[in-house]
């Protein structure tokens, strides 16, 4: 049987069996550019229509004259070919034609160009700080700042032999921890820039995506016209963990967001009396746990044993129950050569101290060791 029939037979069966299959999964297809809750975006997307449909006339005219050529132009029909070489009038048509098109496109192009680099007079400034695999978030203009990571059911669920099941999980992999909040209709300033390798910030329904490169500060923004959640993704492919590495916007009313800024100033606050006070074992290894899944069950696994030849295990290694300074310095500093990143700057004394007890006491180490907030040098 040729080679021909035979792929268009499984190609056959394959769709057969994909809709006789109870349960078959077929991905939300979409045929166009998401609609954007912003003017830009709105901009941007009119842009792109109009270069469509240009396309689409230029294609049908384009098309319409060769099939018409081929069908009666013919050698079957017996037309002889045209002799001429060059007409002046043709030259013309088809140089002006394509020039009317391009300034046509041009002009809406450089306007929309010039409102998206537009960052000037924003009402709110955020500094987005890219680490493998997380986002940092610094609003200038009132001193929060945080750590968003892949929430813990998708952490979870995504974990080699977890046993959950991806779909039960809502938005996987798309869900963070501690979500960005803005108010709406306020023009938010970003500046992007990494702490290590190249990653990139987008946000389909805000229209916007900047790189963030180490050493570079590049600047975009956003106004939303309507509350609501989206979601984006790291959209440069940096590392490993790439694809667990989601953004998530929460626009809200005005005074929600003024609430929200007062409760995360009050969580700052809070975090920076418990760097001075003694804390129980209990609570430093309930609190650790919740530090390890957010920032090192990625690579360590949640069962804590690694992934062999690649990330090495808590459980019973020489660093969990090994000295404790030693343990301390390399959560703080990190380790040169390896991907084991310094987390004296992403993690309080306190989340460090409780994590380090964590480390000692899980996984069967059982060293009895309780670090305390006061033991931690930066």
């Amino acid at each position: 049987m040729p080679a021909s029939k035979i792929t268009k037979k499984l190609g056959s069966l394959l769709c057969m069996a994909l809709v006789l299959i109870p349960g078959a999964v077929f991905a939300d297809y979409k045929l166009n550019m998401p609609q954007s809750v912003t003017a830009v975006g709105k901009d941007i997307y009119s842009l792109h229509m109009l270069v469509f449909w240009i396309c689409v006339v230029v294609g049908i005219g384009v098309f319409g004259v060769i099939i018409y050529s081929l069908i009666n132009h013919r050698k079957s029909k017996g037309v002889t070919p045209a002799t001429f070489h060059e007409s002046a009038t043709v030259e013309f048509i088809w140089t002006i034609i394509p020039f009317i098109i391009l300034v046509a496109i041009a002009v809406p192009a450089t306007k929309t160009l010039l409102k998206i680099e537009d960052t000037s007079n924003p009402d709110l400034t955020i500094k987005v700080t890219g680490w493998q695999w997380k986002w940092e978030y610094e609003y200038l203009d009132n001193g929060v700042r945080f750590f968003s990571n892949l929430d813990q059911a998708s952490n979870d669920a995504r974990q080699r032999n977890s046993g959950k099941d991806p779909h039960s999980v809502d938005h996987y992999l798309l869900n963070v921890n501690n979500p960005v909040v803005v108010p709406v209709n306020k023009k938010v300033r970003i500046l992007t820039t990494s702490n290590d390798v190249i990653h990139a910030w987008w946000v389909p329904d805000l229209a916007i995506k900047r790189d963030a490169i180490p050493g570079y500060i590049n600047e975009s923004w956003f106004k939303a016209e309507k509350t609501g959640v989206y979601r984006g993704q790291c959209a440069e492919l940096c590392g490993k963990d790439h694809g667990f590495m989601p953004i998530v916007v929460q626009v809200v009313a005005e005074n929600e967001y003024n609430d929200w800024v007062a409760k995360q100033k009050s969580a700052a606050a809070a975090a920076a009396a418990g760097a001075g006070k003694t804390w129980s074992k209990e609570d430093l290894m309930k609190r650790g746990q919740e530090v390890y899944n957010a920032s090192c069950a990625a690579c360590h696994q949640a069962n804590g044993q690694g992934i062999p030849g690649v990330f090495p295990a808590i459980a019973g290694s020489k660093i969990a129950t090994g000295p404790v300074d030693g343990h301390i310095n390399i959560v703080v500093k990190g380790k040169q050569g390896t991907a084991m990143q310094a987390f004296g700057a992403q993690l309080s004394a306190a989340d460090i101290a409780a994590v380090v007890t964590f480390e000692r006491n899980a996984f069967g180490n059982n060293t009895g060791d309780v670090v305390q907030p006061s033991q931690i040098s930066r």
